[in-house]
C-alpha cells in the first residue's frame, strides 16, 4: 500500500465482521505489532520462501531490499526522510529484517513508522507557516515535482527549500485559477492539516500491510499481502456486490460524507440520503445511545455501518444543505445486499460514419471478475464477467449490430477462469492459455464449454493498462484469428497468483491474519509465446499513450523474465493478415483528418515534454502566459467541436486536490470528455466488416491447425 493512496481512499459500505463502536487507532507511542500480525508474517514467510513461483531466502540480502522498499512505499517522493536518517535505519535494520520476521520481533517497522510520522508532522507544519508570510511570484524559479531519482536531502534546510517550493507552486495554481486571494491561505493550510491528520490516523494493520507488503514484492511485482480489512475489499470487487446500505463515503475535514448513493441500494431506496451528507452519529439495531464519529477515520466509520444484510443501521445525518450546529435526522436502514453496477460490464451501440456505415456494438468490461463464493454454495444467479457478457451479447445481437468490440482498456485482469471462460463465448473449443508451474510442468486451459455465443465480427480494444486476464483474453483471440486486435500494448504481466487465506492454514475461527496473493506460475499464449514484458501486440496500433519505462511489466526492476515454451495443439479459426493492409490503410488516412485524433496526439506528445521537463516555473507572468496558451488552445477545439465555451473553465487547472471540489465534477467532465480511440475501434471493425463482405475469404483460415512444438 501506497501512503499517498490513502488521501483519496473511497469505498462502497460492505458486509464486515463485528467491531467495537471505538475507533481503532491508537496513540503513536503505542504503534506496535500485534501477536497475530507476528503469526501472519511468519505464514508469508513460509510461503514465499517455498511455494513461490520464484522462491528467495529470507536472508539478509532479502533484508535490505525490503527495507529499501518499505522506505520507498513511506516516502516515495523523497520529501519528508532525511539522509540521516535513512543511514540509521540501514545500520540499525538493513540485514535484520529476516531474523525481525523469522523470531516474531516486529518493532522495526513500527519504529520507522514513528520517525515518518515525526517529519510528515515537521514538514507539513513548515508548510503552513509559510502561508503567513506570502511569495513572491516576479522571482524566476522552478519547482522540481519530481524527485524519485534525487538524492535524500542531506538537511532540513534541504528539504525546507523543496517545500518552499511546493507550497508555492500549490498558491499560484489556486492564484492562476482566479481563487480568492484570500481564501488561498486557509485552503491550503486545511489541505496541509488533513494529510498531516489522515496519515497520523493510519493504524497498525495500515503500517504492517506496508511493511509486508515490501516483503512480498521483493520477490517479484505481483505478490502481495492483504491485510484483514484489504482482504474483504478484494472480495468485493471479484463478487461485484456488497451486503450494506449501498453508499460511497469519503472524508472531509473531520466528517465523513456521503460521496454517492449507490441506485437501488437501501440508502437508495430509502432516499433520504443524499450525496453530501454528513455522518455524524453511527448505531446498531438494539444500540440505545449512538457513537459520535465526528473526526474519526474513514475506515473506521466504514466498519461501524457495515452488517449482515437484514440487520439495522442506524445514522444520524446532517443533510448537505444543513449548516454546522443546525438539526440532524435520524436515519435507520435495514442492510441488503448491494449490486455494483458501475464496475460491472456494460453495452452501447455505436453507428459510424464514413464509407462504411455499420451498428457496432461495444461491450466494455472493467475487469474479469467472479463470485466463486456464491458458485461455490450452488446459487443459481452466482455474478461472473462471462455471465454478463453472455446477455450483453444476446441484446446486441437482438440489435442486430453489425460487429462487437470488446473494449478492455483499464481491465486490470481478475480470473483466469473467467478469461478462459469469455473466450469460449467467441470459440467453439480448443485450448485458451497454457500455465507452467515452478517445475515446468504445463497444463493447458481449455475453453470449458462447447458451441459459440457470437459467431460475428469481432474486435478487441486494449491499451497499455490492460492486463493479465485481459491479455490471456485478447493473445488468445488474436492466436486464433478470431479477431481483429486495436490498441496499444498490453502491460506485459505473464504470471499467475492464487489467494491464499492464512487464516483457513492457522485454523483461525475469525479473519485477523489476512491473506497472501502468491505467485505460483506463468501463463503463456497457445501459440508458446510469453506476455510477460512483451504484453500483447495489437493488429492496428493506436499511439501509445503511457511509456513503457514509467508503466506496465518493464518499468518493475525484479520482473521475471520473458521466456516462451512449445505452442499448444489448436486450430485457427480465422486469418486477418491479408486483410491488416488495408485496415492499416483506411486507419492512418483516416485519423490524419479526424480533429480527436490530432487532439489527443497533441496532448500526448505535450505530456511527454512536461514529464521530460520535471519542473515547473513559478513565475506568475510565465504560468499565467502558458494558462492563457492552454484556454486558447481549448477555445479552438470547443469551435471545432461545436461546443459551449461555458464549460472550458472545468477543463483548466482549478488549482484544487481530489476531495476539495464538488461532489459530482469530476464524474461530470469524465462522462463529457470524447473517446476518440473508442469511436476509431468501431471504424476499423466497420472496415473489417465491409471488407469480408466484399471478398468472404479475405480473413479465411491458411494454416489447418498448429501442432505442439510447431
Amino acid at each position: 500500500m501506497n501512503i499517498k493512496s490513502v488521501l483519496a481512499f473511497a469505498i462502497a459500505l460492505s458486509l464486515g465482521t463485528a467491531v467495537d463502536a471505538k475507533p481503532k487507532t491508537v496513540s503513536v507511542a503505542d504503534l506496535k505489532s500485534t501477536p497475530e500480525q507476528t503469526e501472519a508474517a511468519s505464514w508469508v514467510a513460509r510461503f514465499l520462501t517455498r511455494l513461490h513461483y520464484a522462491s528467495k531466502p529470507l536472508d539478509d540480502a532479502m533484508s535490505k531490499d525490503m527495507l529499501r522498499r518499505y522506505i520507498e512505499a513511506l516516502d516515495s517522493e523523497k520529501v519528508f526522510f532525511l539522509a540521516s536518517d535513512i543511514a540509521q535505519f540501514e545500520a540499525a535494520y538493513g540485514t535484520s529484517l529476516d531474523d525481525a520476521i523469522q523470531k516474531e520481533q516486529l518493532d522495526a517497522p513500527f519504529a520507522i513508522y514513528r520517525v515518518y510520522l515525526k517529519r510528515l508532522n515537521e514538514r507539513t507544519d513548515y508548510a503552513r507557516s509559510l502561508l503567513k508570510k506570502g511569495f513572491d511570484f516576479t522571482v524566476d524559479e522552478y519547482y522540481a515535482y519530481d524527485r524519485e531519482d534525487a538524492p535524500w536531502a542531506r538537511t532540513t534546510s534541504e528539504l525546507n527549500e523543496h517545500w518552499r517550493a511546493r507550497v508555492k507552486n500549490d498558491w499560484l495554481r489556486l492564484k492562476l485559477a482566479k481563487r480568492d486571494e484570500g481564501k488561498i491561505a486557509e485552503t491550503l493550510d486545511k489541505r496541509y492539516a488533513d494529510f498531516n491528520v489522515r496519515v497520523g490516523q493510519l493504524d497498525r494493520e495500515d503500517i504492517f500491510q506496508t511493511f509486508l507488503n515490501a516483503y512480498a514484492m521483493s520477490i517479484e511485482p505481483h505478490t502481495n499481502y492483504l491485510g484483514p480489512r484489504a482482504s474483504e475489499n478484494f472480495a468485493i470487487s471479484m463478487r461485484l456486490s456488497l451486503e450494506g446500505i449501498g453508499a460511497v463515503l469519503q472524508r472531509d475535514g473531520e466528517y465523513v460524507i456521503v460521496r454517492s448513493v449507490v441506485e437501488g441500494g437501501p440508502a437508495s431506496r430509502d432516499g433520504r440520503i443524499k450525496a453530501g451528507d454528513r455522518i455524524l452519529a453511527v448505531g446498531q439495531e438494539k444500540d440505545a445511545q449512538l457513537t459520535d464519529v465526528v473526526g474519526w477515520r474513514l475506515e473506521d466509520v466504514v466498519d461501524l455501518i457495515r452488517g449482515k444484510k437484514d440487520t439495522r443501521v442506524k445514522l444520524d445525518v446532517l443533510p448537505a444543505e444543513i449548516s454546522v450546529g443546525g438539526k440532524s435526522m435520524l436515519v435507520e436502514i435495514t442492510r441488503d445486499k448491494v449490486k455494483l453496477e458501475e464496475q460491472a460490464a456494460r453495452q452501447r451501440i455505436i453507428e459510424t460514419d464514413g464509407a462504411a456505415k455499420k451498428r457496432i456494438g461495444v461491450i466494455e468490461l472493467p475487469a474479469f471478475y467472479s463470485d466463486f463464493a456464491a458458485q461455490a454454495r450452488g446459487e443459481p444467479d452466482y455474478r461472473s464477467s462471462t455471465r454478463d457478457v453472455r446477455k450483453l451479447l444476446a441484446e446486441l445481437q437482438t440489435e442486430k449490430v453489425d460487429g462487437v468490440v470488446i473494449d478492455l482498456r483499464n481491465n486490470g485482469g481478475g480470473s483466469l477462469e473467467e478469461a478462459a471462460e469469455l473466450t469460449g463465448l467467441f470459440i467453439d473449443q480448443g485450448p485458451v492459455v497454457q500455465i507452467s508451474d515452478g517445475r515446468g510442468r504445463v497444463a493447458v486451459k481449455e475453453d470449458p464449454n462447447s458451441g459459440v455465443v457470437y459467431s460475428g465480427p469481432l474486435a478487441v480494444m486494449i491499451n497499455r493498462a490492460s492486463a493479465s486476464a485481459s491479455e490471456i483474453f485478447a493473445g488468445a483471440i488474436q492466436d486464433y484469428g478470431r479477431g481483429v486486435i486495436v490498441g496499444e500494448t498490453t502491460f506485459g504481466k505473464g504470471t499467475v497468483q492464487e489467494l491464499k487465506d492464512l487464516d483457513y492454514m492457522a485454523n483461525k475461527n475469525q479473519p485477523t491474519l489476512g491473506q497472501l496473493k502468491l505467485t505460483v506460475a506463468q501463463f503463456f499464449r497457445i501459440d508458446g509465446g510469453s506476455t510477460q514484458h512483451k504484453g500483447v501486440i495489437p493488429d492496428i496500433r493506436y499511439p501509445a499513450t503511457l511509456d513503457g519505462l514509467d508503466y506496465g511489466e518493464s518499468s518493475y526492476d525484479n520482473a521475471l523474465p520473458w521466456t516462451q515454451i512449445k505452442a499448444a495443439d489448436y486450430a485457427p479459426v480465422g486469418d486477418f493478415s491479408r486483410m491488416l493492409p488495408k485496415l492499416e490503410s483506411r486507419h492512418a488516412q483516416r485519423i490524419k483528418s479526424d480533429q480527436e485524433f490530432k487532439f489527443l496526439i497533441e496532448d500526448i506528445a505535450e505530456a511527454k515534454a512536461i514529464r521530460e521537463r520535471n519542473q515547473i516555473s513559478l513565475n506568475y507572468a510565465k504560468r499565467e502566459a502558458e494558462r492563457k496558451s492552454d484556454e486558447a488552445k481549448l477555445q479552438a477545439r470547443a469551435k471545432a467541436r461545436g461546443e459551449a465555451e461555458d464549460k472550458l473553465a472545468a477543463r483548466l487547472d482549478d488549482g484544487l486536490n481530489p476531495g476539495e471540489r464538488g461532489l459530482d465534477l469530476d464524474e461530470d467532465e469524465k462522462n463529457e470528455k470524447p473517446d476518440p480511440f473508442l469511436v476509431e475501434g468501431a471504424r476499423i471493425l466497420a472496415d473489417a466488416v465491409a471488407l469480408m463482405k466484399a471478398d468472404p475469404q479475405i480473413a479465411a483460415v491458411r494454416d489447418v491447425a498448429v501442432k505442439p512444438g510447431s
